[in-house]
């Protein structure tokens, strides 16, 4: 049988990718992730349990994993990502419980802290688009009446666009004014825009930066606990 050729952490890995690649498609392609993904690959889980060489050692290893468990659902509840992201982590735990080809040291929230990591690339990426297009002259502060910092901010946090696409309304009107809107987006409730040539935060799916923070833990480990380490 396949899995008995194999190594079983390998069989996890590949599978746990797999999981992955499928959640991430569907998340980019139509935006929401059907439960049968997650209940499938959760099944995998379970079955992969009866094939450890040592079964109570797994059970206590997935028992600890599991402690991501409440920490998704609660971050879920706050609106920070959706119910998709806070399920993938919960399978992603059981199926791959603090797996890695690395001997660095991981944690059950390693994937979480990797992910939170890499989530900050976007606001490079906005700064970029943003310096780009004032270096063609672009007034894209167009009808915009706030501070420099404000401004300065907001070169981060999103960019005008004219085709807004999944994507965050970043204006309000306040009397004649246009003004700059940092406030915070409830992950599931918040309606994308729909208005064109407006300030937009990008919504990227939440569930990208889970699988690269997944795919760091395998080749490098906990990013946050590797630079502590290196620090002492």
């Amino acid at each position: 049988m396949l899995i008995e050729n194999l190594d079983l952490n390998t069989v996890r890995i590949i599978t746990a990718l797999g999981m992955l690649g499928i959640a991430s498609f569907l998340d980019i392609r139509k935006r929401e992730i059907n439960d049968i993904v997650w209940i499938g690959f959760g099944a995998i889980a379970c079955v992969f349990v009866f094939f450890s060489d040592n079964f109570w050692l797994t059970i206590k290893t997935l028992g600890l994993s599991m402690i991501i468990v409440p920490i998704a659902l609660f971050i879920w509840r706050l609106g920070i990502f959706g119910g998709a992201d806070a399920f993938c982590l919960i399978v992603l735990g059981a199926l791959v419980p603090m797996a890695s080809i690395q001997s660095s040291e991981i944690t059950p929230f390693t994937t979480l802290t990797n992910a939170a990591i890499i989530s900050i690339v976007p606001l490079f990426v906005n700064l970029s688009r943003n310096l780009v297009a004032m270096a063609k002259r672009e007034d894209i502060f167009n009808g915009i009446d706030e501070t420099r910092l404000t401004k300065l901010v907001a070169l981060f946090v999103g960019h005008r666009a004219k085709n807004t696409k999944y994507g965050f309304s970043m204006e309000r009107i306040e009397g004649n004014q246009k003004r700059l809107d940092f406030g915070f987006r409830h992950a599931e409730k918040t309606q994308f825009c729909n208005a064109s040539t407006t300030w937009i935060t990008p919504a990227i799916p939440y569930i990208l930066y889970i699988s690269g923070g997944f795919a760091i833990q395998i080749i490098y480990g906990d990013v946050i606990v590797n630079l502590i380490k290196s620090i002492h």
